[in-house]
């Protein structure tokens, strides 16, 4: 007994340490249309959003249908070099490979963070909903500071010191142009500064043979096969489906010079999603998997996108700073469950293991492609011991070898994205094909080239096969920005602010007209979700549309009174930036999270406005209007659609007004003055004059006047503090 309560206390100790040692700063890019957190540490670890309603995946790409709709299980950053003097134990290692692990947070004794920050470009516009925020994004667009002058919308700077004396600055370029916000650029600083420890203690030295290395686990499941499980197969989360392939590994080849060749002068690796037979819930055959189409409903296809890497830029050498083509000059996928990598606490000490280790990171090329070897069965059932030991196949990239001086650096930069049909399109594609599927309906099948089949299942594999070259177009998307120094076309900016408020018979939208400063300003678009937002189930209509920029509000008439409404408003360009194409700024600036609702109609008669609560406790303000009642509301009911509040104290001193123009018949006021002062215990006069004659209106009703402009009613009310 003894022994077991010795051992329980072990293992509570051992847990607290896991969990002290995990914490780490992360920072979210959310303003685009793929958005991730990203660790202090260089890379993600598997799991490091490990929320509540997440299934601990991340890098998700259209996130408005749930952040859940990711692709990425796991990264890892490995730094590598020969001949290395440790002077922790004062003698010369054949190799030593430091860096993070893919399985938890790195080796406090390999990885010293120095700082993390998000910069913004500008502040995100501010998202109102009945005078509450209800900004989609304002909880993790917590931005450090504001740089005008930015590159991008928002950049990520990273900094972290290594034991082998590198130190890394990492920078995270995000776009929110609707033509480049699918992906993210990544500029890597690798500086031999000789820092070794989280001191910041020196041994400098010249370091032979370094290289970086990055490891990529994707996994498509996404909404498909979340913790709650959905309808895929609960594998794919963690990437047992995943099918990769590197191209341009070869710059003398065809398909790198051709330019004919969709890879001409593009070096990287896609990976995508394969059917899965392992733990299928739906019981489909390999070749009614592709996608993952959901049998239990609609047949949406969850996991109809590709996600890759392509190599921007690597210098030739610490003195040479043009592009070396060669590099990445390992590109073999690998099984991150091998020890090398699942190990929690990887040994920087032990020069087998590090060996082993730098097998990996300087492997080269593999003579057949991860896809190529599957072929037409399923990804899981292909095994290898150092390939894929059954959890999921990832992709290495490794760039090397360098020599660098004290005081040297290497610079390299990749951009990562996503890019398939779209939810939309996944939603119509899995329709037509399970109509077919289930002898339901036989809608015409309209292949990409324009064409139709009959062959259902070919027809749905030739949809998802296009993502491909979606994803390709996504990289040379981001090569041109890299190219061009960051100076693409832009659209006009979001309204800086976005106000909706509900009513009686409209719910109101307003903006700001900063938009129509620009050069090429061309409106606005408008949409709207009814009953969800940021969900796979939400559908997203498009209400109004104008080419006006100096329009700045929208009446939606055509919501229906019981249902919560969620918006958002794109300003848009007028085409020509670039030609046959229309620039949208990003529908997370201004997307709501609060849905707004046909209010109470206005009152029939002005006898029946009233205070609530009258008297007004403030010891009882928890049991009034709930958590709002922090707020210290009181609501004024049955008012007429226009007119104007006053409120006078005893004495006539006119402390508050407003015009209520909101044609419901509630308002609410918050127990502050003009001024913003808190009101005092005391007796109040609520004063309301109507502002324009209105008529009875429904249906069956002769018009008669229900308010006439010009008439007044006053209301005393209590207020206790």
């Amino acid at each position: 007994m003894k022994q077991y309560k010795k051992m329980l206390v072990s293992i509570l100790i051992a847990l607290f340490f896991v969990n002290y040692t995990s914490a780490q700063q992360i920072r979210w890019m959310r303003i685009g249309d793929v958005q991730s957190p990203f660790s202090e540490e260089g890379a993600e670890y598997e799991t490091i959003i490990n929320y509540t309603g997440t299934n601990s995946n991340f890098f998700a790409w259209q996130p408005q249908y749930d952040i859940n709709n990711n692709v990425a299980r796991l990264k890892a950053l490995l730094i590598g070099c020969k001949n290395f003097y440790d002077p922790v134990e004062k003698k010369i290692k054949s190799v030593k490979v430091v860096g993070t692990t893919p399985k938890a947070p790195a080796d406090p004794n390999q990885i010293f963070p120095v700082e993390i920050k998000l910069i913004a470009k500008n502040p995100a516009p501010t998202v109102t909903v009945d005078d509450g925020s209800a900004s989609a994004i304002a909880a993790y667009d917590t931005w450090d500071e504001i740089n005008p002058n930015l590159p991008c919308d928002r950049m990520i700077i990273i900094r972290f010191h290594t034991s082998i004396g590198i130190t890394v600055t990492k920078k995270i370029y995000a776009f929110s142009q609707s033509n480049h916000s699918n992906y993210f650029i990544y500029e890597f600083i690798f500086k031999n500064t000789g820092i070794i420890n989280k001191k910041g203690d020196k041994y400098e030295q010249k370091l032979d043979s370094v290289w970086f290395y990055w490891l990529y686990r994707y996994a498509f499941g996404g909404v498909s096969s979340s913790w709650g499980s959905t309808w895929g197969a609960f594998p794919s989360l963690w990437g047992v489906s995943t099918l990769n392939h590197a191209f341009g590994t070869n710059p003398s080849s065809t398909e790198y010079t051709d330019p004919a060749s969709k890879f001409y002068k593009l070096r990287g690796f896609y990976s995508y999603f394969s059917p899965v037979n392992k733990d299928n819930p739906q019981a489909l055959t390999y070749d009614e998997d592709w996608g993952c189409p959901n049998m239990n409903e609609n047949g949406e296809l969850a996991s109809a996108k590709y996600a890759g890497v392509v190599t921007l830029h690597a210098d030739k050498s610490a003195t040479d700073k043009t592009d070396d083509e060669y590099q990445p000059r390992t590109t073999w996928y690998i099984s991150p469950d091998i020890p090398i990598f699942a190990t929690t606490s990887p040994s920087q000490y032990d020069e087998t293991f590090m060996a082993d280790r730098w097998a990996a990171i300087t492997e080269g090329h593999p003579t057949i492609q991860h896809d190529d070897l599957v072929g037409s069965d399923y990804a899981e059932n292909y095994k290898d011991s150092r390939r894929n030991v059954g959890g999921g196949v990832a992709m290495g990239q490794g760039f090397g070898p360098y020599t660098l001086n004290v005081g040297d650096s290497v610079r390299i930069v990749v951009a990562e994205g996503v890019s398939g049909i779209g939810w939309e399109k996944g939603r119509e594609v899995g329709a037509n094909w399970l109509q077919w599927k289930k002898g339901t309906g036989r809608p015409t099948l309209v292949l990409p080239n324009g064409t139709t089949t009959t062959d259902y299942n070919y027809y749905k594999k030739a949809w998802i096969f296009t993502g491909l070259d979606s994803l390709l177009k996504t990289f040379r998307n981001a090569k041109a920005n890299f190219q061009s120094n960051y100076t693409l076309p832009q659209a006009p900016p979001p309204p800086a602010w976005f106000t909706i408020e509900s009513g009686g018979d409209r719910i109101r939208l307003t903006w700001a007209d900063n938009a129509k400063n620009h050069p090429h300003a061309a409106g606005y678009v408008i949409y709207r979700s009814k009953g969800s937002v940021l969900t796979w189930r939400t559908v997203y209509e498009k209400i109004f549309e104008t080419s006006d920029p100096s329009v700045t509000s929208y009446d939606d008439t055509g919501a229906v009174r019981g249902f919560d409404y969620f918006y958002y408003i794109q300003s848009k360009d007028d085409g020509t930036q670039v030609p046959g194409t229309v620039l949208y700024s990003s529908l997370f600036w201004t997307l709501t999270n609060t849905g707004a609702v046909l209010g109470r109609p206005a009152g029939s008669a002005l006898e029946k406005v009233r205070v609530v609560p009258n008297p007004y406790d403030i010891r009882g303000r928890f049991f009034q209007f709930g958590d709002r009642s922090l707020y210290d509301r009181i609501v004024f009911y049955g008012l007429p659609p226009k007119c104007l509040l006053k409120i006078f104290t005893e004495s006539g001193e006119c402390i508050w007004e407003k015009m209520h123009t909101r044609t419901t018949g509630d308002e609410v006021w918050d127990s502050k003055t003009k001024y913003g002062q808190i009101v005092v215990s005391g007796i109040y006069i609520l004063y309301v004059e109507v502002l324009e004659d209105t008529y009875d209106t429904w249906i069956n009703r002769d018009n008669r006047l229900l308010y006439k402009k010009g008439d007044t009613v006053i209301r005393k009310f209590v207020i206790i503090r």
